[in-house]
């Protein structure tokens, strides 16, 4: 009877031990679509004093010089940790995010959270939402979100994500900044 009822504490322990970290995840989760939300009300809320400022032209529409071809361009942003510790540089092109780690820093793919949030929570779903609407018919596979982890034996070398929705690239950066934060954490606390 006391057996019984050892083991039965031992898997309600068990349970509200998987529940606490379902609840932990959640709320990281949580935290990070708040800060996306803010950083976009911020930005649709506010003018930019150029914006407001710039006078409008109105010239014939002969007299409109023709676009000149541009060059790539490449915008960099670092991903810093709170401390203000270089994590990775975050380059958009093209419809193209790449991130590389600072050249000091060699993250193990292994080191939690990396695979189960930023892999399996974030870039998994993101593919697949955009795969359940290619097969509904409402988004080409040109279209489609992927991702690709380039890697040295188990050293993150290089993030690669492709077809992003623009209203994506905030999240993209906060969360791959959380998970390299984290994982930066564990690699100092380790010995």
């Amino acid at each position: 009877m006391e057996e019984e009822k050892i083991r039965r504490i031992a898997e309600l322990r068990e349970k509200l031990e998987e529940r606490a970290r379902k609840l932990e995840a959640e709320l990281e989760e949580m935290k990070i679509l708040l800060d996306v939300i803010n950083d976009l009300l911020l930005e649709k809320s506010f003018k930019k004093a150029e914006e407001i400022a710039k006078p409008v032209a109105l010239k014939p529409p002969e007299e409109q010089p023709q676009p000149v071809p541009t060059e790539r361009r490449v915008k960099t942003f670092p991903l810093k940790a709170a401390t203000g510790e270089l994590l990775a540089d975050l380059y958009v092109e093209d419809g193209t995010i790449r991130v590389v780690p600072a050249a000091d820093k060699k993250f193990n793919v292994n080191t939690p959270p990396f695979t189960a949030f930023l892999i399996e929570r974030i870039l998994a779903k993101m593919q697949q939402r955009d795969q359940e609407l290619l097969a509904q018919g409402k988004m080409n596979l040109s279209e489609v979100f992927s991702f690709g982890v380039k890697k040295d034996g188990d050293i993150l070398q290089e993030i690669t994500i492709r077809n992003y929705a623009p209203q994506r690239e905030r999240e993209l950066k906060s969360a791959t900044r959380w998970t390299l934060e984290k994982m930066y954490e564990k690699m100092k606390s380790s010995p």
